[in-house]
């Protein structure tokens, strides 16, 4: 059975997107990396596909800790031994995973929903499967809506699809989920297309969060692991035991870890997290979606505070995740109008002898994966849905954004269908706020004009829309965003002249902001600032100039103008208090600190906060819990 239902939950609102476009470089984890343990195969993938830009999304980082209660649309899937429920205004997030005869929850499941920052747009949460496609980390479609619309088997069995569009690497991806009769497991197609004439870099992780028990245990077929940690290296370790711990109980080891498992070739692609008895969460997949990886917080206070700020006390967890690579710094190459797609199952296993060596419990592990779905089965299953890819949905059930559709639109203004897809449908009636200026664009050759006051709700880059902006007509406004396709296309000088001309026909925050950012100059941003003092995001940014530039005086002047909301924000203090301390105002800094720092959209392995209190404290003392979320890792 599928229908569509909602969920209240206290929910920590997202707030208004950042409206500064992000012009800096996406970090790169493999920078430093030292990739002698990568063979060739590897080797190659790590060298291809980093995205540079998060460009066009813009940063979600407007929301708090305060959680207010709301309902959320959910679809639901069932056949009387699971219950699935999907989040549709959050990417499709399988938020849970019910065996109903015996009510047990395989999925972690908070009992609400706290935003922090561990997302490529910064907003993200803890719990269920999410389904993360884009590059290296949580896809940017974690709190964003997407389609959905029911399909019908031959069988007549029915069929949830959720799609989009996602617009960083423009490709459409498809999740087709079903429950059939009598089916032990959740089944999970994925299909990602790349509709151009252009090879596409692809990144896919299934992730899913599961409860971290006492005498819980990892299993997956493999004796072999990449290990990546925060000192930059690449190393294959033993499995299960590593630095004289085994690394397989999460619940018996302080640090955290990334543990990507090297499944030989041949074997099944499957990976469980078990409790004491041997039951738990297997998933298991087709062969093409080739890696397994468990993450850990660790039980030391840093991962503690991370798991009670995402899931409340006393709720650890942990990850099982599957990927196209075998690790997560690595891309693989989509040809050109081509696809990957696998299948998925998900499903309570008991694995007799799941606590015996590693060779017995993995070989126990097998079984009960063979036993929940057996090989056979699975690719029989694949077969069938990928025909039904391209089945044309039976009837909507939930709209996602209005991107895809404008995306076709632009096309088709260049005579391409590329984007004319009966199966993943983007109509025109999905266009919204955020895309009508950009639609005007597409129809006219301009775009409505906004006060220069007001920020830009919504950028686009690409060919399609460089052409549209170098061609239509030229204001403060569509010069503005001609400047940011530049930028993003790596024009840097073109860019900074696009910007110079916006500020010629109107003085605005938005170009001299840009220009800031591009030269470093912090009387730009202070201008800039001038322009708009209320936006938050600016005055974070100017704030970091200052200091960089050596002028904590000024940036202390500054925090002193605020009004109280953001007078008090707790990233606002922190930088209050490191233009203290670089000033050598040790009571203002010691004021900051004393009263405690609570910043909402820390970053993971973010050190700001113990950095700030071990340069006031000196070498001595010790570190307060409250401060404590520098994760550790070996």
């Amino acid at each position: 059975m599928l229908h569509t239902s909602s969920l209240v939950l206290p929910v920590s609102p997202l707030g208004p997107e950042n409206p500064l476009p992000p012009l800096r470089t996406l970090p790169d984890p493999r920078a430093r990396l030292e990739t002698a343990a990568a063979d060739a195969e590897m080797a190659a993938n790590l060298a291809y596909g980093h995205a540079e830009s998060l460009l066009p999304y813009t940063f979600q980082d407007g929301y708090g800790r305060e959680r207010t209660e709301r309902e959320l649309k959910t679809a639901v899937l069932e056949n009387g031994i699971l219950r699935a429920e999907f989040l549709l205004e959050y990417g499709g997030r399988l938020r849970t995973l019910t065996h109903t005869p015996t009510g047990r929850e395989l999925l972690h499941a908070p009992p609400f929903l706290q935003l922090a920052n561990l997302g490529l747009r910064n907003a993200w949460f803890a719990g269920g499967v999410e389904w993360n496609l884009g590059t290296t980390g949580h896809t940017p479609l974690v709190c964003s809506p997407v389609h959905a619309a029911r399909v019908t088997r031959q069988d007549g069995v029915p069929v949830l699809r959720m799609y989009e569009w996602e617009r960083m690497r423009r490709l459409v991806f498809q999740i087709d989920a079903c429950l059939p009769p009598g089916s032990p497991v959740l089944l999970v197609h994925v299909r990602v297309f790349n509709p151009f004439t252009e090879e596409a870099p692809v990144y896919w992780w299934s992730n899913a969060a599961v409860p971290q028990t006492e005498g819980g245990r990892v299993l997956a077929p493999a004796t072999r692991a990449y290990h990546f940690s925060y000192d930059g290296r690449l190393r294959r370790v033993p499995v299960p035991s590593w630095h004289e711990r085994d690394q397989s109980y999460p619940g018996r080891n302080e640090q955290a870890a990334d543990f990507f498992y090297e499944v030989p070739d041949g074997e099944r692609r499957w990976i469980a997290a078990v409790d004491a008895g041997g039951d738990g969460l297997a998933q298991v997949s087709t062969d093409l979606l080739r890696g397994r990886k468990h993450f850990r917080w660790g039980t030391a206070a840093a991962g503690r505070n991370w798991q009670d700020w995402l899931s409340g006390p006393g709720r650890p967890y942990l990850e099982i995740q599957a990927g196209l690579a075998r690790t997560q710094l690595e891309h693989l190459r989509l040809a050109p109008r081509s696809s990957f797609s696998w299948t998925e199952a998900y499903g309570l296993v008991h694995v007799d002898g799941a606590h015996e060596d590693w060779a017995s419990a993995t070989r126990a592990g097998a079984a009960a994966v063979d036993g929940l779905i057996s090989r056979e089965k699975l690719d029989r299953e694949h077969e069938a849905a990928v025909r039904l890819a391209q089945a044309v949905p039976d009837e909507s059930l939930h709209v996602g954004s209005g991107w895809g559709a404008l995306e076709r639109r632009a096309l088709a203004k260049r005579r391409s269908r590329a984007l004319n897809l009966p199966a993943t449908p983007f109509a025109d009636a999905t266009i919204g706020r955020d895309q009508q200026s950009w639609l005007a664009l597409v129809r006219k050759g301009t775009m409505p004009t906004p006060a220069p006051s007001l920020p830009p709700s919504s950028f686009t880059v690409g060919p399609e829309w460089r052409a549209l902006l170098e061609a239509g007509e030229k204001n403060w406004f569509t010069l503005l965003h001609l400047g940011v396709n530049l930028y993003h296309d790596g024009d840097r000088e073109g860019a900074r002249a696009a910007w110079e001309q916006s500020l010629a026909m109107a003085e605005n925050a938005w170009a001299l902001r840009n220009l800031a950012l591009m030269s470093g100059d912090a009387d730009l941003y202070l201008r800039a600032h001038a322009l708009s003092p209320r936006l938050r995001p600016l005055t974070i940014e100017t704030l970091h100039a200052l200091i960089a530039a050596g002028r904590p005086g000024d940036a202390l002047a500054l925090v002193d103008r605020l009004g109280p909301a953001d007078r008090w924000h707790g990233r606002i203090r922190v930088l209050e208090c490191r233009a203290a301390l670089d000033l050598g105002d040790r009571a203002r800094a010691k004021r900051v600190l004393d009263t405690g720092l609570v910043v909402d959209d820390l970053r993971e392995g973010e050190d700001s906060l113990d950095g700030l209190w071990w340069d006031f404290q000196g070498p001595q003392g010790s570190l307060p819990c409250l401060y404590d979320y520098s994760v550790k890792q070996f």
